[in-house]
């Protein structure tokens, strides 16, 4: 389930960091009820040791939208949309709560008035390959050694056989804390770029940690349940911090292989 979020900056524009998904993330925690938004942060579904969240949200967008590399900040005028989805609809049902009843959110001290929450119509998969869009980037990586002992973090690329096999062994590991003992069909399928460029590559920071990540139009055939709890809890793994959320992509009629946002 995801929830499509409208506001406007009460004063017209909002200007964040760059890397402003720490404080997307933040008002997201603050507008869910108090009992809800511990469980959330502090356990989620764990599985082996790990803790998953399970939800994501989109970067913001705006028709009308400036980033400026010297102060390395980017601001948004007028009208402003972010998604989020989860596979837990009381995380959703408690965010839209909160914005209904409050009619504001607070974006790095600027007050947002809201303006509509709308719950996006669920996706219908069919066993088919489809073509997704990544709405926040998606990353993967491996933690590694170098010879003197030091940790070294490796973030790999749609163009490398790792991605693939990452995305997916991250996938399993939801799977396995979400579904539990339920009988789910075995994993199969594959994402590849479909159109992924240099310049898809994001580099960005969360409170001080370098992330490489990529957005792009991807190609993926998962059977279902797999594409569901992908579709709702994100792709790759840092989901709760604002990557790896998907849309599909649908094809315009009469224009060959031309993909567009559904």
């Amino acid at each position: 389930m995801r929830l499509v979020i409208k506001f406007e900056p009460e004063k017209g524009c909002l200007k964040l960091p760059i890397n402003y998904n720490h404080i997307l993330q933040g008002a997201i925690l603050r507008s869910l009820k108090k009992g809800l938004a511990d469980w959330v942060h502090d356990k989620g579904y764990e599985f082996n040791g790990r803790k998953f969240k399970l939800y994501t949200f989109s970067r913001l967008f705006s028709r009308d939208k400036k980033v400026d590399k010297l102060s390395k900040t980017i601001t948004f005028c007028g009208q402003v949309m972010f998604k989020v989805s989860s596979v837990e609809v009381e995380i959703l049902e408690s965010l839209a709560s909160y914005l209904v009843k409050e009619g504001a959110i607070v974006l790095g001290g600027t007050k947002c008035i809201f303006n509509s929450i709308e719950v996006e119509r669920p996706i219908l998969p069919d066993g088919k390959p489809v073509l997704i869009k990544a709405l926040s980037p998606i990353t993967v990586y491996r933690t590694l050694y170098t010879t003197d002992g030091r940790k070294k973090t490796y973030y790999f690329t749609p163009f490398e056989n790792e991605f693939e096999e990452l995305v997916f062994d991250n996938l399993k590991r939801k799977a396995r804390a979400y579904y539990r003992d339920r009988e789910i069909p075995e994993l199969s399928g594959y994402i590849k770029p479909y159109r992924v460029e240099n310049r898809n590559l994001i580099v960005t920071k969360f409170k001080g940690t370098i992330i490489k990540a990529w957005s792009g139009i991807y190609e993926l055939h998962l059977p279902e349940p797999w594409f569901m709890l992908a579709y709702n809890a994100g792709l790759g793994s840092k989901n709760s911090q604002g990557f790896g959320m998907i849309d599909v992509v649908r094809r315009r009629k009469g224009e060959g292989n031309q993909p567009e946002s559904s």
